[in-house]
């Protein structure tokens, strides 16, 4: 994700896959014109028995766990089964974007899992910190592999044959990298795995994060946001209610959360390809000498709240201790995993930052005590060991990355010709470019690429993936037949 990994990593959650900054979480809403129900190739559920702990031998509990299929396009008995990995949301559906495209080329089956504790698929009732133990990556793998094997199972039973058709993993952001660490640790159950804007590497002070966004925003806008930050903490300093009912926020009482919201509010705009939304009227109202804060807000307002779906409620510490599951119940889930397992702390640079100097390592820890009690640590460390970092060792998966999208750094950027890591240098080529075209929130129906500023650039990315998955798929069916 969503976003992303704060509220934005990695902050979708609904429409389409999932996404936020911290969270990896936030996607758009806005339809122009279309029908919601136009965005999905499918949304009609189906249910899977899934295993609550893969790593205990002695606990056999279950529970429901939500997937979708689309077979429109599948050639049976032999056509590839590309799977959809969902992540830090709820998953809604099989989205009508670029995988629809692919799905088409390829004569492809669609099948995507939600992820587990998100949307439907629950184990508990309750999001205490106790019951939220078996949520990690390690057990959404094992959950990956096993739905895999039921799958492929009751697709043998239903075509009358028992060999394997050919997989391919897919998955933006989060479920990106989960997709890169399914080809490392389930080989055999993939042939190859695209890990799209894949955050493979956990980071603990994420400061490249902002960096990012400055080098993104040029130097103008950023100098405008620098000044808005700036006047924002005098402002809340004077008169907090005052500032915070500009962006309808009066509920966060806690100044460094209403920081986290409004810089989120920035982020998205790169994230997602949406920069000049917030930088033209910015720009422009610092050149003329206009109220800096009041612009901003409209932009926080008119944008991030009214089309991409920022809700001020997901900063609250009060709402993110509620342990009841609800829709909004994604948020606590998500700073779960980043508190235990994945960080992303997106803290301030030193220098020269567009974030506040409040969002610092202090300020998640502390937030990681308070919504889940003392000894709350993210074991960054031991996830890159387990996986691999940047050094993942594996082969036959392919790396994409927008240039705009901060996410970017926790990605694998080196390429190699068993890891292609492909860059779509654009304008407003950001968070799961490939897959989602630009803007890449709200959704583009097939991902269209025309938007993009290059779409050129985007186009080429496109080709060169559809020749490794075409690749590795027939590698996977000549080894298949040589082994029978």
């Amino acid at each position: 994700m969503s976003s992303d990994l704060g509220f934005i990593l990695i902050t979708t959650v609904t429409a389409f896959l999932s996404y936020s900054t911290n969270a990896l979480l936030h996607s758009g809403s806005g339809s122009h014109g279309v029908s919601p129900r136009d965005y999905y190739l499918t949304t009609d559920e189906h249910w899977f028995n899934q295993t609550l702990d893969h790593y205990s031998p002695h606990d056999h509990r279950k529970f429901r766990q939500r997937y979708y299929e689309y077979l429109e396009n599948f050639r049976a008995p032999d056509g590839p089964v590309f799977m959809i990995i969902c992540g830090e949301g709820p998953c809604s559906g099989i989205a009508k974007d670029y995988m629809s495209v692919l799905a088409k080329k390829f004569e492809a089956g669609v099948v995507s899992l939600e992820h587990r504790y998100y949307g439907k698929s629950y184990p508990f009732n309750s999001l205490t910190t106790e019951n939220l133990r078996y949520l990690s990556s390690k057990q959404a793998l094992s959950d990956l592999a096993a739905f895999r094997q039921y799958y492929q199972e009751s697709l043998n039973v239903k075509l009358n044959r028992s060999s394997d058709n050919p997989w391919f993993f897919f998955g933006v952001s989060y479920p990106g990298a989960l997709s890169a660490w399914f080809r490392l640790k389930f080989p055999h159950l993939t042939c190859g795995s695209l890990a799209s804007s894949a955050v493979v590497h956990a980071v603990y002070d994420f400061s490249a994060f902002d960096q990012q966004i400055g080098e993104s925003a040029g130097q103008e806008c950023k100098a405008a946001l620098q000044e808005t930050n700036k006047l924002l903490e005098i402002g809340l300093k004077v008169n907090g209610k005052a500032v915070k009912a500009l962006f309808n926020a009066t509920e966060l009482h806690v100044d460094a959360d209403f920081l986290y919201l409004t810089t989120d509010a920035v982020v998205m705009a790169f994230q997602y390809g949406n920069s000049d939304k917030l930088c033209v009227p910015l720009v422009k109202a610092k050149k003329n000498g206009s109220d800096l804060v009041g612009t901003f807000s409209k932009y926080v307002r008119d944008h991030c709240m009214k089309v991409w779906g920022l809700h001020v409620r997901l900063y609250n510490r009060k709402h993110l201790r509620n342990t009841v599951v609800t829709a909004d119940s994604t948020y606590r889930i998500w700073w779960f995993q980043v508190c235990t397992e994945l960080a992303y702390f997106q803290v301030a640079p030193a220098n020269n930052s567009v974030r506040s100097q409040q969002i610092n390592t202090e300020y998640h820890l502390g937030l990681c005590k308070s919504l889940f009690g003392k000894g709350t640590y993210p074991e960054v460390d031991a996830t890159n060991l387990y996986y691999g970092g940047h050094k993942i060792a594996a082969t036959k998966i392919i790396f994409t990355n927008g240039s705009q999208d901060p996410w970017r750094h926790a990605s694998k950027q080196t390429s190699s010709p068993e890891l292609p890591s492909y860059f779509m240098d654009c304008h407003n080529c950001g968070h799961g470019t490939d897959l989602r075209g630009c803007p890449q929130s709200p959704m583009v129906i097939e991902g269209k690429s025309n938007n993009c500023s290059s779409p050129d650039v985007v186009n080429k990315v496109r080709q060169q993936m559809v020749e490794h998955i075409d690749l590795w798929l027939s590698e996977c069916r000549g080894s298949t037949r040589s082994s029978k």
